[in-house]
């Protein structure tokens, strides 16, 4: 049995002010309580403890709360940032040029700097009080598809630093190409992504029967329009017969609506039933862009859709809206899928695009509905109905949230909602393990992964003008704010 699968016997007290615990199937709060866990598995949540005690930790002025489960989770140097102030996919090396793509893609980092992106992103997802992890990562930058041996040492990397992942290696059966002329076509070489396909399958199913309790299987096609009738139709079989999550972005530009209209003549969502690939282990970022029927056709097939809304707004969408989706049935989950990959800021924005969209005031969308989704609902997402919750019996992924820097209400989730970031997050447990202590990850040195971190990023920077349209300089790819002073 790997380290993060030992089991021990000692009963560890976590207190402080607030508690957020579960009853009678949904969450509650307690006030000055605590939360008890053995070994594993939490004992005991609120009042009255009068059984033993091996360690007590007293965290005062706090929120005790379940770990957040991100089923778009950033396990990448986020690109899309660079982006920000620079709209256009196809002049900014977001999609690859003709001249790119018949001189041959290639990997842009080596294989050490991609163990250490996984390295980095993991270890910042803990830092923001993310337990639960379905790792999502850009293929711009890369020779096609992800590979298995990366998301061998990605396997390695979570184990050790103690993050519960879901491990699927992306892959694809088509890209996107900007023509000389501007124009962006969709471009497909079957053979090497259903081979792709079948790398990625046996690797979910290693993931399956390894002895760890935090590496489990996924398949994770890439994005709709990348992808070819076959090899979404092989994927769905396949997820079924290995029964694993199978997440697909979907629905998520205008790009992707105009190309599936292009090449199959209806939305992403009909075409996607007309394969019979909806189900209930399917999870869809970001689904911005559905229709009605679209709606009724996911809500039927059990399809959650992962909300990812610090992403979205940036590029000026969202849900439209996240309660409007609540109300007719969808399930909903939450992702961060970009720098940072802050859960708790994605959940201020979720609530507060929301309100903008619905144009209905402050009681169109309560804190505790996209708080639910970035718990009980990717709970539900990947039918672990032992994670997202603090109640004797479910697995102790606990996080400690500090409310002693915050303007702080009578109620914890507001005032995590108002005041409140990653940053705030002090320690984290994942399956009873104390994975980040007082800040820090034991045995990772912060300092140094960032500096490593900000020299791979310069590194890619350095490499746009290599797919981009026209290969101009990195300087004329990315506006300034302001004129650069001499």
């Amino acid at each position: 049995m790997s380290a993060s699968g030992a089991v021990n016997s000692t009963h560890t007290l976590l207190s402080a002010r607030w508690v957020i615990g579960h009853a009678n199937g949904e969450h509650c709060v307690y006030e000055h309580a605590e939360v008890v866990f053995c070994g594993n598995h939490i004992v005991h949540v609120g009042h009255g403890y009068t059984g033993p005690v091996d360690k007590r930790l007293d965290y005062g002025e706090a929120i005790i709360s379940p770990g957040f489960i991100d089923l778009d989770a950033l396990s990448d140097l986020d690109t899309t940032i660079l982006s920000y102030d620079n709209a256009s996919p196809a002049s900014t090396g977001r999609v690859w040029p003709r001249s790119y793509v018949e001189k041959g893609p290639f990997e842009m980092y080596s294989a050490e700097e991609l163990a250490f992106q996984k390295h980095f992103a993991f270890s910042q997802l803990i830092r923001n009080g993310i337990t639960t992890a379905l790792p999502i990562a850009s293929l711009f930058y890369r020779a096609w598809g992800e590979t298995v041996a990366e998301f061998e040492s990605a396997a390695r990397s979570a184990d050790a630093l103690g993050l519960r992942v879901y491990l699927g290696p992306a892959y694809r059966t088509g890209n996107q190409v900007v023509e000389s002329n501007g124009q962006v076509v969709a471009e497909f070489d079957e053979e090497r992504g259903l081979a792709e396909l079948e790398a990625a399958a046996a690797f979910a199913q290693r993931m399956e029967d390894n002895d760890s309790p935090l590496l489990r299987g996924m398949l994770a096609p890439d994005r709709i329009e990348t992808c070819t009738a076959e090899l979404l139709k092989r994927t769905s079989e396949t997820a079924k017969r290995l029964n694993v999550p199978v997440r697909l972005h979907c629905c998520q530009s205008s790009t992707e609506l105009a190309l599936i209209q292009q090449m199959h003549g209806s939305t992403p969502i009909e075409w996607l039933d007309k394969l019979n690939f909806l189900s209930d282990g399917c999870l869809l970022p970001h689904g911005v862009h559905m229709t009605d029927t679209d709606i009724e056709l996911a809500v039927e097939a059990g399809v959650t859709v992962v909300h990812c809304p610090l992403v979205s707004a940036r590029h000026g969408s969202t849900l439209d809206s996240f309660m409007s989706y609540k109300a007719r049935g969808m399930k909903l989950a939450m992702g961060t899928d970009t720098w940072p990959p802050d859960m708790i800021q994605n959940l201020q924005q979720g609530v507060i695009m929301n309100r903008a969209a619905d144009s209905a005031g402050v009681e169109s969308c309560r804190s505790e509905s996209l708080f639910d989704a970035a718990t009980l609902g990717g709970a539900t997402a990947l039918k672990r109905p032992d994670l997202g919750k603090l109640e004797s019996g479910a697995c102790a992924d606990i996080i400690v949230i500090k409310l002693d820097r915050s303007l702080c209400g009578p109620d914890p989730v507001q005032s995590l909602m108002t005041g409140c970031s990653g940053r705030d997050v002090s320690n984290v447990f994942i399956h009873g393990r104390h994975v980040l202590v007082d800040g820090e990850i034991p045995g990772v040195d912060n300092d140094a992964d960032w500096v490593q971190a900000q020299q791979q990023f310069d590194k890619i920077i350095s490499l746009y003008p290599e797919r981009t349209l026209n290969h101009p300089p990195v300087d004329d790819i990315f506006s300034t704010s302001y004129p650069r002073a001499e």
